[in-house]
Formats: C-alpha cells, sequence, structure tokens
C-alpha cells in the first residue's frame, strides 16, 4: 500500500491538489492508495499527544495510514525555505522503528520558482535519518498557482506528465 502524504495542515493549501492528483495516477497504475493529510492528526498534536501521550486518534492514524504501507509519497510545501514545521514534529513524535525500512517518493510545492527543492534536500536528511529510502527522482513544482486550471484543480499536461514519471519509477523502486 501507498500513503500520500500532504505535509501541511493549512486551511485550503493548494499542496492538497497535487496530493489529490498524485493519489489518482496512483490508482490509475494499480495502486491501493490512500491520503494523509497532516489536518487529520489532533488539534494540539504538537504539544499533547507527540511524546507518550498518545491519543486514540493518532494512534488510528499510525496504524491504518503509516504501519500498512511500505512506500510513501510526501507532498511538502516550501515554508521558510524548508517543509513544514507540523510534518517534523510528526516525524520528531512517531518512534522510529515505524518508518524504518518504507520508501519515499518526494514533491515539493513551492509559490516561488525553485519547487522547494531546499526543503526537499532537508526532508531528505530526516527520512535517511530515520532508515526511509528515499527516491532519488524528486518533482519541485515551481509557481504552484500556475499549473492549476480556473477550478483550482493541477491540469497543467506537462506537470502531470512529470509526476506519472516519477510515480511510475518509484514503483520499480
Amino acid at each position: 500500500m501507498i500513503t500520500v502524504i500532504c505535509a501541511t495542515h493549512r486551511p485550503q493549501n493548494l499542496t492538497q491538489k497535487v496530493v489529490s492528483q498524485y493519489a489518482t495516477i496512483l490508482e490509475a497504475l494499480g495502486q491501493e492508495v490512500q491520503i494523509f493529510n497532516m489536518s487529520e492528526l489532533p488539534e494540539g498534536f504538537v504539544f499533547n499527544d507527540s511524546f507518550g501521550g498518545r491519543t486514540a486518534a493518532t494512534q488510528e492514524i499510525i496504524n491504518q495510514k503509516l504501519i500498512p504501507a511500505d512506500r510513501l509519497v510526501i507532498v511538502a510545501p516550501e515554508y521558510n525555505g524548508s517543509y513544514p514545521g507540523v510534518f517534523k514534529a510528526f516525524l520528531d513524535g512517531i518512534k522510529p522503528q515505524i518508518w524504518k525500512g518504507k520508501k519515499a517518493a518526494l514533491v515539493g510545492v513551492a509559490s516561488g520558482r525553485a519547487g522547494n527543492l531546499r526543503g526537499l534536500g532537508h526532508l531528505t536528511d530526516v527520512l535517511h535519518h530515520l532508515r526511509i529510502e528515499v527516491f532519488s527522482l524528486q518533482v519541485p513544482l515551481s509557481k504552484i498557482e500556475g499549473l492549476l486550471d480556473e477550478k483550482n484543480e493541477l491540469t497543467d499536461e506537462s506537470t502531470l506528465q512529470v509526476l506519472k514519471a516519477q510515480a511510475k519509477e518509484f514503483l520499480e523502486f
């Protein structure tokens, strides 16, 4: 199973548009896919639930969306030159053995022109520390607003082709 992660909890984020499209691509390739949004975490997760005081809601997320997944696609927007702190707190608050041995593909999302390349580098370092194998073909999506149609759906054909190519190669990784 593959879990596609939206690494932000910001309301009405554009990262979710990429997450949804990526899940559709994987399903078209015959994969069992589920989506995990950081917004699914209980309110107060960072301070109340990450180091020993595990709530039932968080444990359910871990049991259903992380443990059964052998592959992760992490779509991370750029926040201050890196990836969102809520995702870092989530990574820090989960026992390392849950992550060990998984494989991950990374997609960066940014309003600017670098597609969160720096953030993907930071995230790669953390994932390697957790013993997650990171697929080398990372996709930085720059100027995300220009890749969406009037309904805010990801329809830019060249971007879709790049995501499809990454997904196909990731399944062979």
